[in-house]
């Protein structure tokens, strides 16, 4: 089961490699998480829909609209796709841990991020909740 949210971050990367992106600047992301388990649940269901798009949103929320550079909870960590997709990941699991979707972690077999930079370029992490 997937949903959908985004987030509007400014930030920095470190890095020759990343050329112009060195130097601060704004990034919008489509942000899409599956939660994957091997049989449904008694309801049908992988989690709640809502409940999940809530969590999502939630975890979103808190890094939008704000600089990466700037967020303490970042601090050390060049916020690439790839470590924000791992950053939003492990915020739901720990969400999932803690009960927010209603159902024991262990029910879970996997929640999948995809961060979608541009219509042609994404990147991914995936994880055990």
């Amino acid at each position: 089961m997937t949903v959908r949210d985004h987030m509007m971050v400014a930030h920095s990367l470190r890095g020759e490699v990343f050329g112009p992106a060195q130097q601060l600047h704004g990034a919008t992301f489509v942000v899409d998480v599956t939660f994957r388990r091997a049989r449904l649940d008694a309801d049908g269901i992988v989690v709640d829909i809502g409940r999940a798009a809530e969590e999502l949103h939630a975890v979103v929320g808190a890094l939008s609209y704000g600089n990466l550079d700037e967020d303490p909870s970042l601090a050390g960590l060049n916020t690439t796709t790839e470590v924000l997709a791992q950053v939003v990941a492990d915020r739901l699991a720990d969400r999932v841990r803690q009960g927010a979707l209603g159902l024991d972690a262990d029910e879970l077999a996997a929640i999948a991020v995809t961060l979608h930079e541009s219509p042609v370029a994404w990147a991914s992490y995936e994880r055990a909740p």
